[in-house]
């Protein structure tokens, strides 16, 4: 039997309909609502690694340490994902959370940090995590060990928050 590549049994990304619902998030963002989603979202800018062209995606908030700002999220499309590859060409950018903008430089984890990380995550949100590695194709069965071993295989990026770089308010810089 041949060898099957682990990027075959990643999720594509969705279509249709499904991709205006995941696009909400992007939209809300942009007619000025971005505080209705809270701090357990934020809007990345990117650079096309290719084109120079301004992207932006929608992604959910994984943790956030206040005291030296710093988010961190995850590719749920893995390595491939547009977004992720544009920022290993261009880690220095901008996101917005509610309606503040910050300078961020994007830290890319390593899979052990990616285990602890999921470890976390689950235990914080036991539901979410389930449903997000079943949407995965990662098998979990509720166990720490499960859960770390999605997080090796899932990119994690840190998003620390450029020293001494205070959070702007929209339209004030």
């Amino acid at each position: 039997m041949p060898h099957r590549d682990t990027r075959d049994t990643r999720p594509r990304p969705p279509t249709g309909w499904r991709r205006l619902a995941a696009r909400a998030p992007l939209l809300l963002f942009r007619a000025g609502l971005g505080p209705v989603l809270g701090k357990r979202f934020l809007l990345l800018h990117h650079v096309g690694r290719r084109t120079g062209c301004d992207h932006h995606v929608v992604l959910e908030v994984v943790t956030h340490e206040a005291l030296f700002p710093g988010w961190t999220v995850a590719s749920g499309f893995g390595p491939g994902s547009d977004w992720y590859r544009n920022l290993r060409a261009h880690p220095k950018t901008v996101i917005q959370v509610g309606n503040r903008y910050h300078a961020v430089t994007a830290l890319f984890l390593s899979p052990d940090d990616g285990a602890r990380i999921m470890a976390d995550y689950a235990r914080r949100h036991p539901r979410t995590a389930r449903r997000l590695c079943a949407f995965m194709g990662l098998p979990v069965d509720g166990s720490e060990t499960s859960f770390r071993a999605a997080g090796r295989v899932i990119p994690f990026v840190r998003l620390e928050a450029a020293d001494g770089q205070r959070p702007q308010n929209r339209g004030h810089g």
